[in-house]
């Protein structure tokens, strides 16, 4: 049996789930999954551990079974991040003993795979377009509009999506659309679209209406028809126009999520340019955001290294990060709004550690100046993402004081 664990801030082990029992068997396959909430913006520790249940305890459900009645075979820990970001999801993990000696003993090996479980992927991507709307504009003609709205239970509709508005146009063509299956909730879900006028004044006329699920729409265009437009009348009926609405193009598609891309070898790359400028305050002033204090405590600055570092270095495959300053004086004298933070000819340093020992330098090595100007440092940044490494995404983090 396997019982996962995430290891909060403070150390401590908090039970995720557990596997089913797998009998006598030295290299078992687990069927049942446990759910564990992915967060990006979080460093997931998890630790995995493995025991031998013993037979007598074989017809009890798994939650009912306490750990310490079991002989601990082994356990296995890694970031939730480091899973996710191998390929197809698959991370292998040697086992060790909780005191974290083992491998060398052989106490085997686990295996672990992700899956990501949302509701679903379904996506439709449409282009609508009328014909003969009503002109609701005395001097010109009417710059029309849709909104798609959903039922929601209760009876009532919530908006979802519109278009954008067409100017001076009674046969508007409008951009495509894609909806979501957590937009339309189904293909039968009832959807109200309506057609309104554009007025800058926010006070829009509506053109007409009607009501057509997904899958109406889908025959509307497989059958190359179109649906007529209704409006009520003060008497309370609807009347039918000539408006019609038409389905140019419909397509289902399948949806991508971030974790499809990290999973397929997209990284991250972060970027961090720090402020030099004096307006932090003398670094030997415990005032300052730049003080390095004697008892370890991080500044704000280190602070936010460590931060955003632990947690984008998983998804970065060399984990080698450009790191800049700016808006201070150099050792050679000038005053610089983009200098390599490490003092050499390379901008790029070894992980959130070399980011941190970079900084640490560069506040001996460089003096303080001004004023804050960002741009050279965001055009160096966007210059180095337009080397051609279109599978890179980059991260980039100003450090300045007040951000």
């Amino acid at each position: 049996m396997v019982v996962l664990f995430a290891k909060k801030r403070d150390g401590k082990l908090e039970e995720v789930g557990r596997t089913e029992v797998i009998l006598n068997n030295l290299n078992p396959t687990w069927i049942q999954k446990i759910t564990i909430a992915y967060q990006f913006e979080m460093v997931q520790p998890l630790v995995f551990q493995i025991y031998d249940v013993d037979t007598s305890y074989h017809n009890k459900p798994v939650k009912s079974l306490k750990l310490e009645d079991q002989d601990f075979l082994g356990e296995a820990s890694c970031v939730l991040s480091e899973i996710v970001t191998r390929h197809n999801r698959t991370l292998t993990i040697q086992l060790q003993n909780r005191n974290g000696h083992g491998i060398l003993r052989k106490l085997g090996a686990l295996t672990v795979h992700a899956e990501e479980t949302i509701a679903s992927r379904t996506a439709v991507e449409i282009t609508l377009r009328c014909s003969q709307l009503a002109n609701k504009d005395l001097f010109s003609l009417s710059d029309p509009f849709l909104r798609i709205s959903r039922m929601v239970e209760g009876g009532g509709y919530v908006p979802i999506c519109k278009t954008e508005v067409v100017n001076n146009n009674l046969n508007p063509v409008w951009r495509p659309l894609c909806l979501s299956m957590q937009q339309f909730g189904s293909k039968e879900n009832p959807l109200v679209i309506e057609c309104f006028d554009f007025n800058s004044s926010g006070n829009h006329v509506l053109i007409g209406k009607l009501q057509k699920s997904v899958a109406d729409l889908e025959t509307l265009h497989r059958e190359k028809n179109g649906a007529n437009f209704v409006i009520q009348t003060s008497h309370g009926h609807e009347k039918v126009l000539k408006g019609q609405l038409f389905v140019d193009l419909f397509l289902e598609k399948q949806q991508y999520s971030f974790l499809d891309y990290v999973s397929s070898g997209f990284d991250l790359n972060f970027m961090v340019a720090v402020d030099f400028t004096a307006s932090n305050g003398n670094p030997r002033n415990p005032d300052s955001l730049h003080y390095i204090d004697p008892s370890g405590r991080l500044n704000s600055y280190q602070q936010a290294i460590m931060e955003v570092g632990q947690v984008i270095q998983f998804y970065d495959s060399d984990r080698r990060f450009p790191a800049w300053g700016f808006g201070g004086k150099t050792p050679a004298g000038t005053i610089s709004h983009c200098f390599n933070l490490n003092g050499s000819a390379s901008f790029e340093v070894e992980g959130v550690e070399g980011i941190m020992a970079a900084y640490a330098s560069a506040l001996h090595n460089v003096s303080l100046s001004g004023p804050t100007l960002f741009g050279p440092v965001i055009n160096t940044a966007a210059q180095i993402a337009g080397w051609g490494h279109h599978r890179y995404a980059r991260n980039q983090r100003c450090l300045g004081e007040g951000i």
